[in-house]
């Protein structure tokens, strides 16, 4: 088992999720972050005086799945959220150990 976790642009979201849908995954997190990197921030005016917003909002993806579902989930995300700007975002995969449905007790891949 995998998770990914993918840092998209917010207006991403829906796209991620319907390609995500299409090859068959089904469950999701999705948390509303806000994060820097090579695209930094920009200055806004407020009442007159200028300042810098540092850290931008971004929406944080989260799936865990089984093993032979990662390389298609990784392009369709991919697909979905390149707007080919500065700032797209990032997608990280790293390995699961042991998942478990609390409901039912079930291990593994049964439990995703």
């Amino acid at each position: 088992m995998k998770k990914i976790e993918a840092i998209i642009k917010p207006f991403k979201l829906d796209e991620v999720k319907e390609m995500l849908q299409e090859i068959g995954i089904q469950g999701l997190s999705v948390t509303e972050v806000k994060g820097f990197g090579r695209q930094k921030g920009h200055t806004e005016l407020y009442r007159g005086a200028e300042y810098v917003v540092d850290f931008l909002p971004k929406v944080k993806i989260e799936v865990v799945l089984a093993d032979d579902l990662v390389e298609p989930a990784v392009e369709a995300i991919i697909s979905a959220a390149r707007t080919d700007k500065i700032g797209d975002g990032k997608i990280f995969v790293s390995s699961i150990e042991q998942a478990i449905r609390i409901r039912t007790g079930e291990t593994g891949d049964d439990a995703i």
